[in-house]
């Protein structure tokens, strides 16, 4: 496939391997049968939770090899997507109809009950779990399935209740409810006494005899099983508040409305109040199928794990799972807080490996290699952690924009965790040359100098060193002019709160500047001017309407330099793509070309992220 991730492609290729030869039986060619599987192999390993597909490919097994190589596909199945009902329903009817011991089947259903037994629409496995009890005649079976539905809050709670309480009147009584509860319902009717028969003018107690005994106490268990009917009724109609509310219960590839998410993250939140584990396990179970893609339910999901007592290795698996399976490689975040896990559990190494096999697949992300510096330090020391800065600022898969980013950040670690002003500001005046177009490493830059603690006596010096950062954000560097725009208000605040005498006239030249129309920009005419002068922008001013334009040289353009470069780097823009001809060689005569004339132009153009 050209590209793997689309799903719409995969679907093509399945429907296509599905079509081979008319349809694949035991008769069909080996080739046909092995591109088949390893094309089924491919799909589900990459879409694991399609319960469809995995039925689909355990008939075509079937077909093609028999039960067993069914059943491994079934296998194969519900150990991806354990708690899908149509999975579980399917595979125990395939059982069902190939396998002849009562037992095997009934423990396959056993491990389906335990899977989807609690899902609000697991009726039709309750059914099918009921018609096999009744294929062969196992009522005592039949009652005690009765007796565990009843309590669980489903679709169709009603139906089975009506039939267990049916069944309940011909059933024993050691059936109907557990021994203890059994004794206690039966002392409370032989402690009412014996009632009393007027006989003439005496009145005669008559005893209580065992069948008068039966009935008392079945009328008894009966409202019992009312009450119980009752609570599953009251909590079946508090969920279906949010079950009512979910339109998509299975996975899909495309996103999910707002709304349907928002009913999600109600539903756990009532789940979780009510208190039952087994219920708001199941419950991020259900919504971890739905919403598979989305970080937030899978980090959400282990956080509350871990606020369970002794579930560490559950918390694990739930990392694993969303990290190898749904969670994209560009959204490393369930990553690395999978390796704050194991750090925690004392698992240094396997966190380092983590951070280590993002950068694999994102080389230069700025946030995974701080966090791995910060957990070098955290168990190497200082210089473990200045080791990776160093490391990735040398590596040459780490981009331009990333290495300003990480000086910035290697700075910081020496002014904040070593405590080292002037080693930070050492490691600044050292690249700053280097990353001129980098709006993080000037805005660090900057507020490093700011935040300086100062006193009367050396508040001119740190002056000095605020005002150069400053001259150098607006003369020297290549930001753009919104960023130099806001980076030199904050100098402004600073002269207002910490300047000397002379601030004011500093801070109305700079407001001219900065807030003025271009007309009195200096330093912006000087930086937009081929020579540094103003004048040289002035004279284009004037002969282009108010703007400055751009210059062109005609042998510039005959080396290939694109005469755009510098306006667009100015104004916080790429340069144009360099096999794009903006205009011929011939147009250009040494004129003053207005750039209001190249609007169309716009479109090669990207903004600087």
């Amino acid at each position: 496939l050209e590209d793997s991730d689309s799903f719409e492609n995969w679907e093509k290729l399945v429907r296509a391997a599905e079509s081979l030869e008319g349809g694949l039986n035991r008769n069909s060619s080996p080739q046909s049968i092995v591109a088949t599987r390893e094309i089924y192999d491919r799909f589900l390993a990459k879409f694991p939770l399609l319960f469809g597909y995995w039925k689909k490919y355990a008939d075509l097994e079937f077909s093609i090899a028999g039960t067993e190589a069914a059943e491994l596909v079934y296998e194969r199945g519900v150990a991806s997507i354990t708690n899908s009902v149509d999975l579980w329903t399917n595979y125990c009817s395939f059982k069902v109809e190939t396998s002849h011991d009562p037992d095997v089947i009934r423990e396959l259903f056993e491990r389906g009950a335990a899977c989807v037994g609690l899902d609000f629409l697991a009726h039709p496995f309750w059914d099918k779990y009921l018609e096999f009890e009744e294929r062969v005649e196992a009522q005592e079976k039949i009652f005690a399935i009765l007796d565990r539905v009843v309590h669980i809050p489903m679709h169709q709670y009603a139906r089975y209740f009506e039939r267990y309480r049916h069944l309940a009147q011909h059933r024993p009584l050691t059936e109907l409810l557990p021994a203890d509860m059994l004794s206690q319902f039966r002392a409370d009717v032989e402690n009412e006494g014996p009632a009393t028969v007027q006989a003439g003018g005496q009145q005669i107690k008559a005893e209580k005899g065992e069948l008068e005994i039966e009935r008392e106490m079945r009328t008894r268990i009966d409202n019992f099983h009312l009450e119980i009917f009752s609570r599953t009724q009251t909590e079946t109609t508090k969920r279906w508040t949010y079950e009512s509310e979910i339109k998509r219960p299975y996975f899909h590839v495309t996103d999910l409305d707002e709304s349907q998410l928002v009913n999600w993250r109600k539903y756990l939140d009532f789940e979780e109040v009510e208190g039952d584990y087994s219920r708001t396990q199941f419950l991020y179970e259900r919504c971890l199928v739905t919403c598979a893609y989305y970080d937030e339910f899978w980090l959400r999901y282990a956080r509350w794990m871990l606020a369970q007592p002794t579930k560490e290795e559950e918390v694990r698996h739930i990392y694993q799972r969303a990290s190898m399976l749904y969670a994209p490689i560009s959204r490393p975040a369930v990553r690395l807080q999978y390796a704050y896990f194991e750090e925690m559990c004392d698992g240094v190494e396997l966190a380092k490996d983590i951070h280590h096999a993002i950068l694999v697949n994102l080389p230069g992300h700025i946030e995974t290699i701080v966090s791995l510096a910060n957990l070098s330090r955290r168990h190497g020391g200082l210089e473990a952690a200045i080791e990776v800065y160093k490391a990735q600022i040398e590596s040459p898969q780490c981009d331009h924009y990333a290495k300003a980013a990480l000086c910035a950040e290697w700075a910081r670690l020496l002014w904040r965790i070593k405590g080292s002003v002037d080693e930070a500001r050492k490691v600044f005046q050292q690249n700053a040359h280097w990353y001129l177009d980098s709006r993080p490493f000037w805005i660090s830059y900057l507020f490093f100098e700011l935040e300086q603690p100062t006193s009367a006596e050396t508040e001119a010096v740190q002056y000095k060193r605020i005002k150069q950062v400053h001259d150098d954000i607006r003369r020297k560097s290549q930001l753009p002019p919104l960023t130099i725009k806001d980076l030199s208000h904050y100098y402004m605040v600073y002269l207002l709160e910490r300047g000397t005498k002379g601030a004011a006239k500093e801070y109305m030249t700079l407001d001219r500047e900065i807030n003025g129309p271009f007309s009195v920009q200096t330093t912006m005419k000087q930086k937009l001017s081929e020579d540094g002068q103003e004048a040289t922008t002035q004279r284009r001013m004037m002969m282009e309407n108010g703007h400055p334009g751009v210059e062109v040289d005609e042998a510039a353009i005959r080396r290939g330099e694109n005469p755009y470069t510098k306006y667009y780097q100015q104004q916080g823009e790429q340069q144009l793509p360099s096999d794009t001809q903006v205009c011929p060689p011939t147009c250009f005569n040494n004129c003053m070309v207005d750039i209001n004339t190249f609007v169309s132009l716009n479109h090669y153009v990207s903004r600087d992220q």
